[in-house]
Formats: C-alpha cells, structure tokens, sequence
C-alpha cells in the first residue's frame, strides 16, 4: 500500500498523464456508444409459416401444428412452443432462451421442420422459416402518397426503397403496409365458355401446362456440346393473352377471345393512412443491439437521395420518428445527471472547502469516463439503464474520494504537510475503502443473473455500477491522493463542519458535533432500549405498509410521447368495411388533438407469441406521435384517457388505447390463461371470467380474450351422384367455385419492371362472383352445360377462425389492464380469490401470465439476490473484521434502512415497483454498509489505540469522527436526487426546468426511495449503530456481573 501511494506521489507526471488519458478515452468512448432510448430486448424467436391451400383450422392442428411440435420439442433452449392454425395455413413460433443466438436458433428450427415435412399432407407448400421482430414499434414509418399518382408508381418507389433499406446493416425489416400484390388476371366470360364449350378445367390445364421452363439436356455433336433449352415460360401479358385454348384446321382459339386479360392489383386486405391521406407506409424495424442513431442517418441518406428522383406530386414523409425522442429523453436524463453532480460539488465544497470539495467531485467525472470504456469495449448502447446505473453510482462513487480525502484534511488539521497527511490517508483507509467497495460490488453482483426478459432488460445496470465503482476505488486509492499531495501544502479553512482531529476529544467540539456528541453519549448509556425501539419501529413500519401501502407493480411506466389506439371487430367483415370502422376511431381521435402525426392502418397485423399476442379480432391500429408536451397543457396520461373516451362509444366496435411499453415487454398486466384440449369448455370457461371482470370487477379497462372470432363459414355440399348422371367431376365443379371467389391460381412470373413474382389467376368478370351466383352458373359437361345448383347446395355453419397451442395444449388467454391510479397487483389479487372460489370446470386449468408472471418472477429472484448478497458481504465483512457481531450490525443496518423506504412509499403513496424500488433498496444497502464499514473500522482502530479509554468513550469519540464524512455521504447523494425525488426535472446541460414530464415521472419512484432511506438510514448510521456496539458489554454487565461500560480514567465522562 505504501510503496505504491510513494511511487504515485514521487512519480506525479506519470500518474497525472495516466489520469488525463483516462479521461480522454472515456470521452471518445462516450461519443462513439451507439444510443437508443431503451435496452433492446428482444427474445429470440422464430417464426414458421406452413401453407396448405384450403385446409381446416382442425385440419391445420392435427396435421401442420402437431407433427411440428413433436420436432421441435427435441430442440435444447427451447422455452415455449406457440402455434396457429387457422384456414389454410399453421404458424409456429419458437421461443429459445433469452441467451440463445437467433442465427443458431433458425438453424435449429429449420433441421427439425425438415424432419417433420415427411409427415405434412403431400400438396403442403414449402415452410417459411424466418426470425420473429420481437419489436413493438418501428423506429420510424416512412410514408408515401399524393393525389392523382398511380398506385403502381407509388409501389415501385416504396419497393425500391424497401430494397435500398432492408440492405443496411443495422435494419431488420421494413415491411409495406398499405400496398396491394400486382396480379396478372385473365377475366373469362362464363357465356362465351358456354358458347365454345370449353370447359373450366381446360383453361387451368392450358396455363398450367404452357407456363414452364423445360431444360431439355445437351447435345453431342461430336465437334462439341450444346445445351437445349424450350423456352415455355409467360413473360408478359401478351403471352398469356395468345394461348391456344381449342383448335381446328380452320382457327385458332385463344386466351384473348374468351377473356379479358389486364395487370392489376389483388383486392386489398390492409389499408394505409398517415396524416388523414391514404398512402403506402414502410414500417423500418431495426436488428436487436443496431446502432439507432446511425441506422437513422443512412435512412435519411436513402430518402434524401430519392427524393431527388420523385415525381413533383408525390409526398414522402416521416411519422412517429423514434430517433429526436430518444436522444430528447437521453439528454434530458444526461442533464439531469449534470445537475446532480452540481448539487454534490455545491455540498462538498461547502462542507471540506473548494480544494478538498474539487478533489473529491473529480470523482465523478473519472469514474464515468471509466465506466463508458468499459461500457464501450463491452458493446453496450447509450441507453436508459446505463444511465440508470450511472445514477445509482452517483452516490456510492464519491464515498471513497470523500473518506480518504476527509481524514487527509483531519491530519493536515493536526499539523502535517499535503504529502504526508495523503500518505497516511492511504496506510489508514486502504482496506476499509477496498471492503466497502467489494461489499457493494457483492450487492449488486447477483442481479448480472437475473433470468429471463427482465434479466436481460436490466443486464445493462450492475455492469454499469460494476464499471463505475471500480473506476472510483481506482480514483480513491491512487488518483485522489496523488493528486492531493501535488496540490495541497497546507490545511485550508472555510469549511463549516470541522473536521474532528484523532488527538482532540469529543468533549472539546463545538457546534453540531458537541450536540451529536451528548445525544451519542446518552444513546450509548441505553443500547438495549435503543436495540428495542429499533425493532419496535421496524415492525410497526412493515406492519403500517402492509395495511397501508398502495401495493406492488412490476415496472413504472413513464409520461408517454408516443401512443396507440387498437380497434376490435367481431364479425365477417370486408376490408373496405374495416377501413371504415378504423378510420370512425381516427375522426374521433382527431377531434381530441394534441397530436402531430398520426399512422393508421386496417387490417388484422402479424400475431405475436406469448403474453404480447395481439386479440384474433384486432381489425386496426391507429399510431400517435403527441404534440410538444412543452406546448400543450395536458400532460401524456390525460391526453391517452381523453382518447380512450372518445374511442369507447363506437357502436359494434371495441377500441382501447394501447400504452407503449418502455420496460421489459410483458403485454397486458393481467392475463389469465386457460389451458385444456376441449375447445368449447375453454372457450365457455373464457367467456365467464371475461364476464366476471367485465360485470362484477371495477377499475379494469381494455378487457379482451384470445377465443376464436366467431363466424360463418359456406360449405359446398356435393351431390356426387347427381353429378357424375349430368357428367360433372369434382374438377370442374371446385374450379367454377373458385372462379366465383378469388380465382384459380395459375402459376407466377416474373416482369422485368418488378423483382417480385405476380400471380397469374383466372376468374369470372365482378359481376358473376359472389355466392348467390351459384344458382345461376353453369358448367360445361359431355352433356352440355349444366347449372351448378342442380348438384351443389350451400349451407352456412359456423366456424372456428384459428386454434392456439402452447407447449402442446390448446390455450386461450382472457386479458385486462387497470384504469389509471389503478394496481394491477390489488385486481390480481380479487381475480385469483374469484377463481379459487369459483374453479373452472374438470379439463381446465388456469394460470397467471403477463406482468403477473414476470413480476412473481423478478420478485423470487430478488429475494434471493438479496439473500445472496447479504450472504456475500457478510463473507467480506467477517474477512474484514474477523467478528461475527461487527459483521451481523452492519448486516442488520441494511434490513433497517429498507424500512426507511418503505416509509417514504407511505407518506408519497406510491407504489412498490419490484424493478425500480427494489433496486434502489440494493443501492441504498451499498451506501449504508459503505457508511458502517468505515464507522466500525474507526471503531476498532481507536480502541486498538486507546486501550485507557472506557467502551463508551470509544464509541463517543468514532461517532464524532464519523460524523463529517457520513453526513457527506448521505447529504450529497440525497440532495443531488432530491429534484427528481420531488418530481422536478432540472435538466442543467438544456437549462430546463420541468415539473412532472417522462423523466421525472419515470425516477421519481427510485429517487424518492434512495433519499428516504438514506434520511433513515443516517439516524440508523450515527445513533442505533454506535449504540448497538456497546450491546454487549452492556448484556454481559446485566447477565455475568462483569465490570461496568465505564471506567474511571482521565479525562473524565459528562454522567
């Protein structure tokens, strides 16, 4: 220890340039961290899509879902199995581990659906396998319109720049969104088939067979070898308008005289508006841990570079750019960090003076500097648990700098020069600030193995701490007295809490230490009542909460900048009727206001695994980017429940506003889910809880299921004697079905103006679709044509619109969020007692998901952490102290100082959040342990060094000691959080001032639980330790008659 703080002082050049470069790097590591506004969690998924044309949802499950899923369970790192199967098709998705590479889990998929092809129905298309955006919302939308532009050449823009953006590297998609496929379509007259003869099935052989390339080998000529092609591909419109249907030596009949051939577009499923104009919407998803704010510059570069090229009417637009909010809500957290940091120099220098105070705040910016090298070299992104955890570190990092800078000036107070007091600072304080450290460290080294999405949302923030600490023992221990002993010759005066010297007694201070003194010196007199008051007060704390407190929630949602509105309809509705029903729900938002861009878009979206799954009856989504909260006078909270009025009187229609998750994604708070394999029990079983928390339950908002949408289906039923008397077959009756729907699927070929393939279907003109036009087509037969209802009769049924599995069983998932000022913890708890009162039926069984099953989760978890890291620092503390009682108070202190937040919960009435508060509670251990490490220590050293002095003496004379550098400790952290903790955001770098707002809102909770537990637990520090190491003594002088706390010496005790 002394050797190096001597190499340090003697070779200061060197230690000052290694400083320097440290600061250096750190900045240049702080400018090169790429930033996002929230930790990208995004659990590896994949996504597999395995089309069977016209297959039945129960088709679908019993031959596409199940043999899949016997595969993939053979997969490890699985964590849950969910599948879709609906008409025509499955969808599986794969949920591995949160620490699984996505690029191995396709692979795996991939080997195990290949596997389970050889059991799928033989005419199965090829299954998609792709990996699953677990993304809620795009980075930013890019939209495209204009009055009067044709639709193909907005298509052909949006592709080109789809293609463009999909290349760069840190994109993971961008998928069109209001476009329809191209198709080439052949419109047959029914009457002129009549005419001719030439029956429906004819058509489909003639395309079928005239659309194929066949390479027909090589040929040897013996002077070389020559491949053979026969080009029979369709290329364009006029290919398919010539082909031969019927000849005879006089004519030819061809495509063209039967059928108007023409390239078009597919009747539209989806629309899309933005800014109230229809247009074509490219939603950019970025790859998990891209760098956002360069992934949004060569977006802009792709965009600006198209613009130059654009047609002078159509308009190309930015909606809901994520980028400004997220570097907005960072530097405005940046700022506030700024300011904490002034309010600690302010403190400092006011208590040590401007050179002590300076010494000690150069802490702060090392330790940071350090820490965004680390972060930097670990690939870590700029985002809002990094500064979370630099807050945190906030106030632990300076504890040290302040402790070896504290007794310096004590001993330069006792007469000795800059380099020496600096020497003994180090030869005193070496250990107790290496133990404080590692015992923080030991707090917070449980939580780098928090499972699951929550883990990996909050990985960010015990490595930032991990970083920030070990850069301030570097600091402490080597920079702080190096530094000192250059600058300091002499002691300086000015500060206004004396520093105690070891040689002056406590009976000759002044002022506040004096009073402290005499309060100490009676505390100690009676520590098994202060021993029992402090338990008395822990349990009435615990026990005040428990009736009282405002409950539990996982995560703080903070004031939202973004938002959405969802829109449900049960029903068989057509695409253009959803756009209606959508679009009603956007005029009523757009009356509210308080809005600047505003995407919406109809049409079912792509469904989510697990507890985000979006409800199977979700017709639209409306996206909403809120106006300045600088220029508005509502804030997010009312603005989102002025919207969710407006939308709640739809007729038919169920809308709810859909607050965008800036935690970990857990979907809705409340979700039930009900398992069984009896469809109709479940869906029974759904219905009445649903109607349970909609009738009987209050304070619940957005109450949706995941049952099927209930619906009516036509089934074709065929007389096939009858038919096979008038001379039809199976063939011909399906294909003059199918050219009254959708159209028969000839095959796809690819123009030369379009990378993507187009579709070639035949079908009969508008006219003749529909339904009821099967009393009136006929088909032609060896016998002539024959209507299609003299064998064919229709009959509505009612259908199931898709099936879901998780894990193998059949699921349906009943959902609720709380209204406003709401805890869902409290509903949880009414739904849970309903339920166990009344229990489903035999064959289902029910569960918890959501919030509610990552918040049981995360809790467990950080009780054990907890545990675990009491366990590791009492390991280090006996290592430290070799006692178990010294280690067992200072342990103790922690559980103590937890009822300090607890009581700061009470009188703010706020709510226990597990992420937020119960990692501010293993902060405020760090700094509380850090506090009575160094007091014990002190403790130990002075009744080493007098051994003529009575216990109480001892004890007296450590708490005045201490007093300076614990009120350091606890008043700057707490004054540099006070803002915050008062709900005030003072942004200094911005020169803002802001009550309430995102970042206020979202802190507050953390902020206000460090400052409440620190206040505690500096009465905790100063009064109830001290007088707990008399305990004791004070025990064995009761039980065994041994000698008293007091003995007689000089200078004598006040009694």
């Amino acid at each position: 220890m002394k050797n190096y703080i001597d190499a340090a002082i003697a070779r200061s050049r060197t230690t000052i340039s290694v400083f320097i470069v440290t600061l250096l790097a750190g900045l240049a590591s702080y400018f090169s961290i790429p930033i996002e506004m929230y930790p990208d969690v995004q659990v590896p998924m994949v996504v597999t899509t395995i089309i069977h044309e016209g297959i039945s949802p129960e088709d679908s499950e019993r031959l596409l879902s199940k043999p899949a899923e016997l595969e993939l369970k053979t997969i490890d790192g699985i964590v849950e199995v969910t599948s879709f199967s609906s008409e025509g098709a499955a969808t599986i998705m794969t949920e591995f581990d949160i620490d699984f590479e996505t690029s191995a889990a396709l692979a795996e998929v991939r080997e195990a659906i290949n596997r389970a092809k050889a059991r799928f129905p033989q005419s199965t298309e090829e299954p998609i396998i792709q990996e699953m955006s677990a993304v809620a919302l795009p980075i930013v939308q890019i939209a495209l319109g204009g009055d009067g532009v044709p639709e193909r050449t907005l298509l052909r823009i949006a592709e080109d720049l789809q293609r463009e953006i999909e290349l760069i590297p840190d994109i993971l998609e961008a998928p069109m969104v209001g476009n329809r496929e191209e198709l080439l379509e052949a419109v047959i007259n029914p009457s002129k088939l009549e005419t001719y003869g030439i029956p429906n099935s004819s058509i489909v052989q003639t395309v079928t067979s005239n659309n194929r390339l066949i390479a027909a080998g090589q040929v040897d000529t013996g002077q070389g070898s020559f491949s053979v092609k026969v080009p029979g591909l369709i290329e364009n419109a006029d290919d398919l308008y010539n082909l031969p249907l019927a000849a005879t030596e006089q004519a030819v009949l061809t495509v063209s005289d039967l059928a108007d051939v023409r390239r078009t577009f597919k009747d539209a499923t989806r629309y899309s508006y933005s800014n109230h104009s229809q247009t074509i919407s490219l939603n950019v998803m970025k790859r998990k841990g891209a760098n956002l704010v360069r992934a949004m510059e060569e977006i802009d570069s792709i965009v600006e570079s198209a613009r130059t090229s654009l047609p002078p009417a159509v308009s190309l637009f930015y909606i809901n750019n994520s980028v400004p909010i997220a570097l907005e809500q960072n530097a405005g957290l940046t700022g506030n960090m700024a300011t904490a940091m002034i309010l600690v120099l302010v403190v400092v220098i006011a208590t040590v003076g401007v050179r002590s105070g300076l010494l000690v705040t150069l802490a702060v910016p090392f330790s940071f500097f350090f820490a965004f090298i680390v972060i930097n070299f670990l690939g870590f992104t700029y985002n809002f648990m990094v500064i979370f955890g630099l807050l945190l570190g906030l106030g632990m990092l300076i504890d040290g700098a302040i402790v070896m800078v504290e007794y310096a000036d004590r001993k330069m107070n006792e007469g000795l020069d800059g380099k020496a007091a600096y020497k003994a600072a180090v030869q005193r304080m070496f250990w107790p600030i290496t133990a404080s450290t590692a015992t923080t460290l030991a707090a917070f080294l449980p939580i780098m193995f928090w499972p699951g999405v929550a883990g990996q949302f909050m990985s960010y923030l015990p490595i930032t701490v991990f970083a920030v600490l070990i850069g301030s023992l570097f600091y402490a221990l080597l920079f702080a007295p190096a530094i000192g002993a250059l600058v300091t010759t002499k002691r300086q005066n000015g500060s206004q809490l004396k520093a105690v010297t070891e040689e002056q007694h406590f009976n000759e201070t002044t002022g506040i230490t004096k009073a402290y003194a005499s309060v100490l010196n009676f505390a100690v007199k009676i520590p098994i009542t202060i021993f029992v008051l402090s338990v008395a007060v822990l349990w009435g704390i615990i026990t005040a909460y428990g009736r009282w407190g405002s409950g539990i929630e996982f995560y703080v949602s903070p004031e939202p900048l973004q938002t959405q509105v969802q829109i449900f309809a049960r029903g068989n509705f057509s695409p253009d009727e959803l756009r209606d029903i959508v679009l009603d729900a956007e005029d009523r938002v757009k009356e509210i206001g308080y809005y600047k861009g505003i995407v919406t878009q109809s049409g079912a979206g792509t469904q989510m695994a697990g507890s985000q799954q979006a409800a199977p009856d979700l017709v639209g989504t409306i996206f909403i980017e809120l106006t300045d909260r600088r220029t508005r006078d509502l804030d997010g909270f009312e603005i989102e429940n002025l919207y969710r009025r407006a939308i709640s009187e739809i007729p038919g229609v169920r809308a709810e506003v859909a607050t965008i998750e800036e935690g970990p994604p857990v979907g809705k708070e409340i979700q039930v889910e009900l398992s069984g394999e009896d469809l109709t029990l479940l869906f029974d079983e759904a219905e009445r809880i649903r109607n349970f928390m909609e009738t009987e339950m209050t304070g619940l908002i957005d109450i949706d299921d995941t049952a099927p949408i209930p619906g009516i289906e036509w089934e074709m039923n065929v007389d096939r004697a009858q038919a096979a008397m008038l001379g039809a077959n199976m063939t011909e009756i399906g294909a003059a079905i199918q050219l009254l729907t959708n159209g028969i699927f000839m095959g796809d070929y690819r123009p030369d103006d379009s990378e993507e393939e187009v579709d070639i279907r035949v079908r009969y003109p508008e006219e003749y679709r529909g339904i009821d036009q099967l009393d009136t087509v006929r088909i032609s037969t060896p016998n002539g044509p024959v209507p299609i209802s003299s064998f064919v009769t229709r009959e509505a049924r009612q259908k199931v619109s898709s099936i879901q599995r998780v894990d193998s069983s059949r699921i349906v998932l009943v959902r609720a969020n709380p209204a406003p000022g709401v805890v869902a913890d409290n509903k949880l708890q009414e739904i849970d007692a309903w339920i166990t009162q009344n229990p489903p039926v035999q064959g289902v069984n029910f569960k918890f998901r959501g919030a509610n099953e990552e918040q049981e989760q995360s809790a467990e978890f950080l009780i054990q952490a907890f545990a675990l890291s009491m366990a590791l620092m009492g390991i280090l503390l006996v290592t430290q102290f070799n006692s178990y009682y010294q280690s067992l108070l200072i342990l103790s202190s922690v559980l103590l100082s937890t009822s300090g937040v607890l009581v700061g919960l009470l009188i703010t009435g706020q709510t226990f959040s597990v992420m937020l508060t119960g990692i501010g509670i293993v902060a405020l251990a760090g700094i509380i342990v850090n506090n009575n490490i160094v007091l014990v220590d002190t403790f130990n050293v002075l009744r080493h060094e007098h051994p003529d002095w009575s216990l109480r003496e001892i004890i007296v004379q450590t708490g005045v000691q201490r007093l300076r550098p614990v009120f350091l400790t606890t008043f700057t952290t707490g004054f540099g959080l006070l803002p915050l903790a008062m709900g005030i955001s003072i942004d200094l770098l911005g020169a803002e001032i802001e009550i309430g707002g995102p970042i206020a809102s979202q802190w507050a909770g953390l902020a206000s639980t460090i400052v409440f537990g620190l206040s505690f637990a500096t009465i905790l520090t100063l009064i109830v330790t001290p007088a707990m190491l008399a305990l004791p003594q004070k025990l064995k002088t009761i039980f065994l008659g041994e000698s008293s706390i007091i003995r007689k010496h000089q200078p004598s005790l006040n009694n």
